[in-house]
């Protein structure tokens, strides 16, 4: 959606910012997720308001990814591109997770990917919308051309938004990509356990990493990450070799499944694209 115009009073301007509603939505996930962690802190996580900040916080995260599915699926109506093709773009992924964790038992891990996407979405709009609009530019004198108008001054506050996506966009993709994992093995224990439900999740949660295993650089390199570790701790003479030849056994199927369920295969005419760096 694109930004309200600059024209009329503060609270106009402002009013005009609120019909954006995906900035809302992900504005509601971080507000909800920080009464959640405030939840945890007061040792109140089974209270309802601990409940109710959950279920909001996946429904703002629904919402902001239906909102980008939305657009997508329009452009990809217009291109006439398959089913399964929309069903690789990761905002669809995302929309996919974000309504599984909404109906599935509460798992506090979850909330935190969506958390950091967030974080970034709001504090770049922040500084692209909404700071323009309270610090709009001064207007020019009569007559004068657009091209000589002096540039305007950005704020220190936006200078230091810049700064901070410019630091920590990556390395929060890599925190992004360790909680994801770390995730899949939160379920994985759950499933041990028989929890309700579990393994009807680790089933979806596992087509979802391998999804991003293929999409992102930053789950690939913590999976090749991990690998190299289990490699080098079992390089141990004193290793049992039934361990070792457990361990390859391990790789081998994963790399076996990576192989079956790679969507690039079924989806017919689909270009070779570069894992994104997130």
């Amino acid at each position: 959606m694109a930004p309200p115009p600059a024209s009329g009073t503060v609270s106009q301007r402002l009013l005009a910012l609120a019909q954006t509603l995906q900035f809302g939505w992900h504005l509601t996930l971080l507000i909800s997720t920080l009464r959640y962690g405030l939840s945890y802190i007061t040792f109140n996580w089974n209270s309802n308001w601990a409940a109710f900040s959950y279920r909001t916080a996946f429904v703002a995260a629904a919402a902001t990814y239906g909102i980008v599915v939305f657009k997508a699926f329009r452009a990809h109506a217009r291109a006439q591109s398959s089913p399964l093709a929309l069903a690789g773009d990761e905002n669809v992924q995302y929309l996919a997770m974000a309504l599984v964790w909404l109906f599935a038992r509460q798992v506090p891990l979850a909330v935190l990917p969506f958390t950091v996407y967030s974080v970034f979405h709001v504090a770049s709009y922040t500084r692209q919308n909404i700071l323009p609009i309270l610090q709009p530019a001064a207007p020019s004198p009569a007559g004068t051309s657009p091209s000589a108008r002096p540039p305007t001054k950005p704020s220190p506050f936006s200078d230091s938004i810049k700064s901070f996506v410019s630091s920590y966009y990556k390395p929060s993709m890599k925190l992004v990509a360790i909680l994801e994992i770390a995730l899949w093995f939160r379920v994985f224990f759950s499933a041990l356990t028989f929890t309700k439900g579990s393994w009807i999740l680790l089933f979806i949660y596992s087509a979802f990493l391998r999804a991003r295993f293929s999409q992102s650089e930053h789950v690939e390199g913590m999976f090749r990450h991990l690998t190299a570790r289990v490699d080098s701790a079992l390089a141990n003479q004193n290793t049992p070799p039934a361990a070792r030849q457990g361990w390859e056994a391990v790789k081998g199927g994963l790399g076996q499944f990576a192989e079956i369920t790679d969507l690039k295969k079924y989806i017919s005419g689909a270009p070779t694209q570069p894992k994104k760096a997130q």
